[in-house]
C-alpha cells in the first residue's frame, strides 16, 4: 500500500484506492481464484500495490510484490518492442518479406476455406511480411483458433506453443509444412505470428532470441527476473497455475512442465516468466516513449506508429475470441489501443492507451493521457472453445475475467473522483 499523501498528489482518492483490495479478496476468500497482485502507477510512482491471496493454495504460501508469473501472451509486446529496435536500426522493414531471413516460410500455400480439407488449397497471393507478423494478419494460427482439420494438423504437428523441445529451424520447418488459414493481410487471425518474429530477430542478430531480448532490452531496463527460463533458485517465487474444476466446484492446481535448463525452442508470442515490478519497467518505456532512466530502446515516433491502428473497417467486423473487440480499440504493431472503453474487456483506459493480456489472465495497460500504467497478474487458467478462442468457462470458473474489470473500473473511479473534486 501507499501512503495517502501520494496517491493525492497523483490525483487519486487513497479510499477509492484502498476499496479495490477488499473486492479482489472476495474472489480468492469464494475460492475463485488463489491470488491477485495489482501494481498502478501515475507520473512513474506507485501509488498502489496489492497482494491478495496465495501464490500456491496447497502450501499456503502468499503471494509476494517479487512473485513471478507465466504472462503469456504479455510476451507479444516485448518481442513487438524488439522487431521495431531492428526497424529503426534499417536491418529489417515493415514491408519485407519473412522469406528474406525465414525460407521455410517461402512457398505458401492457403486453404480455401480455414475450415476445410488441408489438401484444398490455393498459392498465396503474396509473401508474408514483417507487418503482417506484428498484426497478426500472416494466415498463421494457432490451433485453438482453427477449425476442422487445421486444428488437428497444428497440434500434431507442431506440439505445445509455449513447452516444446524443438529447435527453432525444427519448429519453423514443421510450421512451413501447414497450410496458411487465411491469405496473407486479409484479416486479423490470431496464431503463431508473434513467435515467427522472434525467431526472424534471431536470424537478423545472428544469435538466440532468448540472447536478444537479454541484451536488447531485459538488461537495459533492470528486468532481472524476466526470461523465458526459470533457474531453481527462482522457483519457489513462481505463481501456481489452477484452473476451475466445475464437477468438484474448486480450484484445481495445473502443472505445467518446467524445463531444467535454458531451452532452445523460446516463443515471443508467449513464452517469459515475469514479475509486476519487471512489467512496470517495460510498459513506463513505452509510456515515456521508448526511454526509461535514461536508456532509449526507441524513438517516440515509432512507438506512436505501434499506438496507431493499422486495422481497416472490413478486418474490425470480424470478432476475436467471440468478441467485438475491434469495435471499441484497434491494433497497431504488437499493441491494442484504445479507442472507446464502453464494454471493452480489455483497453478501458482512455483513447490512445496500449495493452495485450495474457491466456492465464495476466492484463497490463498504459494510458497516455492519464500517465498511468496498471498492471494485474493472476495464474488461472481458463479452456477456450475450438475455433473461437471464446471462453466456455461458467460460473465460478470464469473468475479471473470477472475480477479483472473489479480493478479497472475501481482505479478510474478513484482517479475520476479527485478530478470531478478538483473541478
Amino acid at each position: 500500500m501507499t501512503s495517502e499523501a501520494v496517491c493525492r498528489r497523483r490525483g487519486f482518492d487513497p479510499a477509492a484506492l484502498a476499496a479495490i483490495g477488499p473486492e479482489l479478496a472476495a474472489f480468492v476468500d469464494r475460492g475463485e481464484l488463489a491470488g491477485i497482485v495489482s501494481l498502478t502507477s501515475r507520473g512513474g510512482k506507485i501509488v498502489h500495490a496489492e497482494t491478495i491471496g496465495w501464490r500456491d493454495v496447497e502450501t499456503k504460501s502468499p503471494m509476494r510484490p517479487d512473485t513471478l508469473f507465466r504472462i503469456a501472451s504479455m510476451t507479444k509486446p516485448i518481442t513487438s518492442v524488439a522487431a521495431m529496435m531492428l526497424v529503426e536500426e534499417g536491418r529489417i522493414a515493415l514491408a519485407d518479406p519473412i522469406s528474406r531471413w525465414i525460407p521455410e516460410l517461402a512457398d505458401l500455400r492457403v486453404l480455401r476455406d480455414a475450415a476445410g480439407p488441408l489438401d484444398d488449397v490455393v498459392p498465396a497471393r503474396r509473401a508474408i511480411t514483417v507487418e503482417d507478423l506484428l498484426t497478426h494478419r500472416s494466415g498463421i494460427a494457432y490451433a485453438f483458433f482453427s477449425e476442422g482439420p487445421l486444428k488437428l494438423a497444428y497440434e500434431r504437428t507442431l506440439g505445445d506453443p509455449a513447452m516444446n523441445r524443438s529447435t527453432p529451424d525444427e519448429w519453423l520447418a514443421a510450421l512451413g509444412t501447414l497450410p496458411l488459414a487465411y491469405q496473407p493481410g486479409d484479416r486479423f487471425h490470431y496464431g503463431h505470428s508473434t513467435d515467427v518474429l522472434g525467431f526472424l530477430i534471431g536470424r537478423v542478430e545472428g544469435k538466440p532470441f532468448r540472447q536478444v531480448l537479454q541484451e536488447r532490452i531485459f538488461t537495459p531496463l533492470g528486468m532481472a527476473d524476466s526470461d523465458f527460463w526459470l533457474p531453481h533458485a527462482k522457483r519457489d517465487r513462481l505463481a501456481s497455475l489452477y484452473g476451475y474444476d466445475e464437477t468438484a466446484d474448486r480450484l484445481a492446481k495445473v502443472d505445467p512442465v518446467m524445463y531444467d535448463e535454458p531451452p532452445a525452442y523460446t516463443p515471443g508470442g508467449g513464452g517469459l516468466i515475469s514479475s509486476a515490478p519487471d512489467y512496470h519497467r517495460f510498459a513506463r518505456m513505452l509510456l515515456r516513449g521508448g526511454e526509461l532512466d535514461g536508456v532509449r530502446l526507441l524513438r517516440p515516433e515509432t512507438v506512436n506508429l505501434m499506438r496507431t491502428n493499422r486495422l481497416i473497417d472490413a478486418q474490425r467486423e470480424i470478432p476475436f475470441a467471440g468478441m467485438p473487440l475491434w469495435q471499441t480499440c484497434g491494433f497497431g504493431l504488437g499493441l491494442a489501443i484504445a479507442e472507446d472503453s464502453v464494454g471493452n474487456p480489455y483497453a478501458c483506459g482512455a483513447p490512445g492507451s496500449m495493452t495485450w493480456p495474457g491466456i492465464f489472465g495476466t492484463w497490463w495497460q498504459a494510458d497516455p493521457v492519464n500517465d498511468l500504467i496498471m498492471i494485474y497478474l493472476i495464474q488461472h487458467q481458463v479452456p477456450v472453445s475450438a475455433g473461437t478462442g471464446a471462453t466456455i468457462a461458467t460460473g465460478r470458473g470464469a473468475a479471473g475475467r470477472r475480477a479483472l474489470p473489479v480493478y479497472q473500473r475501481g482505479t478510474y473511479a478513484a482517479l475520476s473522483h479527485i478530478v470531478e473534486q478538483a473541478t
